[in-house]
């Protein structure tokens, strides 16, 4: 038996944020975890560029690849795990971890980029806890 499966519903439901950005970079899917991991509301975020999360020391690295990928069909990251700073609404620096996936057009062409999202910051800050937890550890087993 068949199912239909509404997309939409699918977007909606999951735990990680989903964000569609169009071949110009332009916010196009935004579903609710994305609006709890970043603060903004859907109609706060559809339609403007994905700046709008992206740190203003990342952005020229950002644009160049996002850039390079709609002009040859290809991205170097693919089903590699990212892991970069973002921006919330409120202006604070998050640690996001992302998959990326191209959108292409009926003529095969990249029509945009849809990026499966979650907030790692508590992960990243207790890494960093344990980091330098071991590090004083090793410093005053030497000392």
């Amino acid at each position: 038996m068949t199912v239909a499966i509404d997309h939409e519903q699918v977007v909606n439901a999951v735990g990680d944020a989903v964000v569609v950005a169009d071949a110009e970079g332009r916010i196009t899917v935004w579903n609710p975890a994305a609006e709890r991991i970043f603060g903004f509301t859907k109609a706060e975020a559809i339609g403007r560029s994905l700046d709008l999360i992206t740190p203003e020391r990342q952005r020229q690295r950002h644009w160049d690849g996002y850039v390079k990928t709609m002009q040859t069909g290809v991205t170097k990251y693919g089903t590699t795990l990212l892991r970069v700073p973002a921006l919330h609404k409120d202006g604070r620096t998050i640690s996001i971890a992302f998959t990326v996936g191209l959108l292409h057009g009926a003529d095969g062409r990249v029509t945009g980029i849809v990026a499966a999202i979650r907030d790692e910051t508590s992960r990243w800050a207790e890494e960093k806890a344990l980091r330098n937890k071991i590090s004083e550890l090793e410093a005053s087993r030497l000392g």
